[in-house]
């Protein structure tokens, strides 16, 4: 085997074992025994668990950004924005349900970037800039966009992790629903909003 499908060959073993037992659960050990090889070949190639995991998390994070980009760079129409970004999450997540699964745990070093956390802001700072220009021509608060887009961008994220292990509705329909929620919950918005049931 060539250095690089050695190195192929333990980032598909270490991904899998991340995505069953976590960053913590899963051995250099483990990652060895079930590659063929001795630690210190694990240890030649990434330098320990840490390096290999940072692989693992910075490639699902360029596939995922991939995907995501492209849905929203295509423009048109915001309700198709919003469509193709929520199948283009769902579609990430039924290809790459391991990767998924490995992005939405903590990350086992603090850092700013390279998270799904960082990932899904990144996202909600594109959306910010549209939902700005859609607020401005219907006459809205644009200086409210801002936590507009951390709610359209969590909407969609937090039902991608429920449906991850609740897959009883096919992607498609999940997406209907999540644009149904957010497009009609959008279109009817109010300009000074106040909560009544509140007083």
């Amino acid at each position: 085997m060539t250095a690089k499908d050695r190195r192929e060959q333990l980032l598909a073993v270490s991904r899998r074992l991340f995505a069953a037992k976590g960053f913590e659960g899963t051995s250099v050990e483990e990652i060895a025994a079930q590659s063929g090889v001795s630690k210190p070949i694990v240890y030649e190639h990434f330098g320990g668990k840490e390096g290999m995991y940072a692989v693992v998390v910075d490639r699902e994070i360029q596939s995922l950004t991939g995907a995501l980009s492209g849905a929203l760079e295509a423009g048109g129409h915001p309700k198709a924005l919003v469509e193709r970004t929520a199948l283009a999450l769902l579609g990430y997540i039924e290809q790459n349900e391991d990767g998924f699964r490995i992005l939405v745990r903590d990350s086992p070093v603090a850092q700013a970037t390279g998270t799904f956390s960082s990932l899904i802001g990144d996202v909600a700072t594109q959306v910010e800039h549209m939902l700005a220009d859609q607020f401005r021509k219907r006459r809205l608060d644009a200086g409210t966009a801002s936590i507009y887009a951390q709610m359209l961008v969590g909407m969609v994220a937090l039902t991608g992790q429920y449906w991850l292990d609740n897959r009883e509705l096919d992607k498609s329909v999940v997406a209907a629903h999540l644009v149904n929620l957010a497009w009609f919950g959008l279109s009817g918005m109010q300009r000074n909003p106040h909560l009544g049931a509140a007083r």
